[in-house]
Order: structure tokens, then C-alpha cells, then sequence
């Protein structure tokens, strides 16, 4: 059962005031990843802790880059049910966690940062790996 709206509205707020934009249905995440091309960021969001403490924060340090992603989208698992199992079904060879932020590029993935590469890092930590992979991956 989804969490309050008002509880997570704040968690939403943390990336959509970024300029990530939220997918909120599995049509919404078709049509941004179906047909892919280009790099796309999707931040698997949650309201555990480490979402809090170590993604979100991440990912807001890592969009100050120079160099990022042609799209920056998320879903929120536990709330946008149908939409997270939906982007997770782009995630081919990797397990669902929360949170979790993939790298696609021409709809395919090529970076991965899974709940067990977020949980006990800093935020800086992460943001440095998500930079090295938009160094890499979306550098043209």
C-alpha cells in the first residue's frame, strides 16, 4: 500500500525542483524510454533512508556537473507502482532495489547504481560515481 502523499510529496520535490522529471505511469515510461536515444538518468526513488541521506542528495550534486544526461527522469517505488515495475523492466540483467539510478544510453544500460552501491556511501561518494559515468557515457 502507497505511502501518504503528503509524506512523500517532499521526496518528489527533492529531484522534480532539479528539473527531473517524474513518470508517473508505465505509458509515461514507454514513451520516454521505449524508443530511447541519447543518455537518460531514471532515479529509482523510495522513501527509505538512504534515498534521503545518500541518493537524492547524490544526484542533486551530480546534476551541478557540466556534463549530464539528455533526459533526467524518476519513478518512486513503493508509490508509482505500475511505473517503477515498469522502468525496472528496462533494467535487463539487474535485480529491482530501492533506491537505484540507471544510466541508459540509446535505451540500453550502461550504468547501474544499485541500493547496495548507495547505502552506507556519502552522497559525495555517489555523485563522484554518477559524475565518472556521465564523464563517460554522455560526454559528446
Amino acid at each position: 500500500m502507497p505511502y501518504d502523499e503528503r509524506f512523500v510529496a517532499p521526496m518528489r520535490e527533492e529531484l522534480t525542483r532539479l528539473g527531473v522529471r517524474e513518470l508517473r505511469t508505465p505509458a509515461d515510461v514507454d514513451a520516454q524510454l521505449k524508443d530511447g536515444s541519447g543518455t537518460t538518468l531514471v532515479v529509482v526513488n523510495s522513501i527509505c533512508g538512504c534515498a534521503a541521506r545518500n541518493a537524492r542528495p547524490a544526484v542533486a550534486a551530480a546534476l551541478q556537473h557540466a556534463t549530464k544526461p539528455d533526459a533526467l527522469t524518476t519513478v518512486f517505488a513503493g508509490q508509482d507502482l505500475d511505473a517503477t515495475e515498469r522502468a525496472r523492466a528496462y533494467f535487463t540483467g539487474y535485480r529491482p532495489s530501492s533506491p537505484q539510478i540507471a544510466l541508459l544510453k540509446d535505451g540500453k544500460v550502461v550504468f547501474m547504481l544499485e541500493r547496495n552501491r548507495i547505502e552506507g556511501r556519502t552522497a559525495a561518494q555517489i555523485a563522484n560515481d554518477l559524475v565518472g559515468a556521465f564523464d563517460t557515457f554522455c560526454a559528446s
